[in-house]
């Protein structure tokens, strides 16, 4: 990794922020309202440990395999390590007890394997449910109009605690049409935080990532996923 990519990341990283406080700004919040987590998938430890060193505090990784690879390298001393990807059920006790937040729950079963590992360590796992707001039926989460009915019976599992939503809407190069996405999805969020379900807390809005991540914050997104924004174009090959 070169000096002038290390740079890079540096100037990408104040760039991010200032955008980051613009948007919050516009809708009478401050920056530290925002959390920025960093998406690192394919990024060497190398680069992630630099941005940790410029003030990042959160990263997220996409890949079981990759986040395992790469562990023993973060420096995770003021960084929190999530994982933001899709959860096999079978690979959930390889993570548990490395990450601080899982974002990609959908379903009961997940849950309830996440419960099961967690409790084996005595630890009770932070998780968000992820929302299909888009209805695509290739992607993972939980449609809308089921979200309420899988809180509630996830709300049951010893073992975990459900601290907000998460969500990847369609891709689309429309600016309004993305903001519509996110408008929905702040939507459901507050209507669920309404609802003061028992063991759910609505604290989490995980929506936004380096396309869209200003149009999220401006429809309600309190932590958004940049990756190439910060690190650069990456080959997903």
């Amino acid at each position: 990794m070169t000096a002038r990519s290390l740079n890079d990341v540096e100037y990408n990283y104040k760039l991010i922020n200032e955008r980051i406080a613009e948007a919050a700004q516009k809708i009478g919040k401050s920056r530290e309202d925002i959390t920025f987590l960093a998406a690192t998938k394919t990024v060497e430890p190398e680069v992630i440990n630099h941005a940790i060193s410029l003030g990042l505090e959160y990263i997220g990784e996409n890949k079981v395999q990759e986040l395992l690879s790469k562990y023993d390298n973060y420096n995770l001393e003021k960084c929190s390590l999530q994982f933001i990807g899709h959860l096999q059920t079978n690979k959930v006790r390889q993570i548990v007890d490395k990450v601080d937040l899982i974002q990609s729950v959908d379903s009961v079963k997940l849950a309830n394997e996440i419960a099961k590992q967690s409790l084996k360590l005595n630890k009770t796992t932070d998780i968000l449910v992820e929302v299909n707001i888009g209805r695509e039926e290739n992607k993972s989460g939980v449609y809308p109009e089921n979200l309420e009915e899988l809180l509630c019976e996830i709300s049951k599992i010893e073992g975990i605690s459900v601290k907000g939503l998460m969500t990847i809407p369609p891709i689309c190069d429309n600016k309004h049409k993305i903001s519509k996405y996110f408008n929905n999805m702040h939507n459901i969020f507050i209507d669920i935080s309404q609802k003061k379900l028992d063991n759910i807390s609505m604290t989490i809005l995980s929506m936004g990532m380096s396309a869209d991540y200003y149009e999220a914050i401006l429809e309600g997104a309190n932590m958004v996923r940049i990756g190439s924004s910060l690190f650069g174009a990456r080959d997903y090959t």
